[in-house]
């Protein structure tokens, strides 16, 4: 259990309200960090973080509210972990937007420039804002929610396959940057997970069909099996890691 100990290290995880994000919330305080839970409602929040606490112990999971679309919320979702618990060691930016599906022919400018604004913008802020400290100490693990669209056309969701590749290329960037100072940059790139996020998808008959018959492991997957990624990333077992995206997906990329 040591290389995966995560005891006195403070995590921020974006979009864990619900899905991946509150898999990897649930998952690191397992393995002993203190967590932050963060997406745009209080409500569920707060119940993550108050099922955490009681699991876990009082003081092991706050809630901040923010929305990612916001630089200011963003800002204070930092300070506000900062003066809670001192410092961040690890951050994960799960959370996403996908307004539109269907060919890159239909989609408007304001529903593009959304899923570039929330799924890079909203991620190279928040990089830049908890990274000063982790440079400064000299230790620091990010990680990104890509998606294995990033690594393939789809016809169904294009715009948001290139917001992914991009933040596969942000993590390369920025461990290439911040790699001397002993803080690491990975992107988990996630094929096809039981979320509400992608319910549209795993309940279209035809596009489930297409997922599960080439998928070796014959089915979809689940979110608490992307949180042992983010744990390994961001634990002392992943700390010769940097600039690479896991793909978790089943198999299915190797099969395509």
């Amino acid at each position: 259990m040591e290389l995966f100990d995560l005891t006195g290290k403070v995590a921020v995880i974006t979009g864990s309200s619900r899905g991946i994000g509150k898999a990897i919330a649930e998952r690191m305080a397992e393995h002993g960090a203190r967590v932050v839970i963060s997406s745009r409602k209080a409500g569920p929040c707060d119940e993550v973080a108050a099922e955490i606490n009681a699991r876990h112990g009082e003081g092991r999971a706050i809630a901040v509210p923010a929305n990612i679309a916001a630089k200011e919320d963003l800002q204070r979702l930092v300070d506000e972990t900062n003066a809670a618990f001192g410092q961040i060691d690890i951050l994960v930016c799960n959370a996403a937007s996908n307004p539109y599906a269907g060919p890159m022919a239909g989609i408007s400018d304001e529903q593009f420039q959304k899923i570039f604004h929330n799924n890079v913008l909203a991620n190279h802020w928040l990089t830049q804002m908890v990274a000063p400290q982790m440079l400064e100490r000299k230790d620091g693990s990010i990680v990104i929610i890509s998606s294995v669209g990033g690594l393939r056309g789809n016809a169904l969701i294009g715009a948001y396959n290139v917001s992914k590749a991009a933040d596969m290329q942000l993590a390369r960037n920025l461990a290439v940057e911040w790699g001397p100072s002993n803080v690491r940059v990975n992107c988990i790139a996630p094929g096809l997970i039981q979320t509400d996020f992608a319910r549209y998808l795993w309940e279209n008959e035809e596009v489930l069909k297409v997922t599960v018959e080439p998928n070796p492991l014959k089915r979809i997957g689940q979110p608490d099996e992307i949180a042992g990624t983010a744990v390994y990333l961001c634990s002392r077992a992943g700390s010769y890691v940097t600039g690479q995206t896991l793909v978790v997906d089943g198999g299915l990329t190797i099969a395509w």
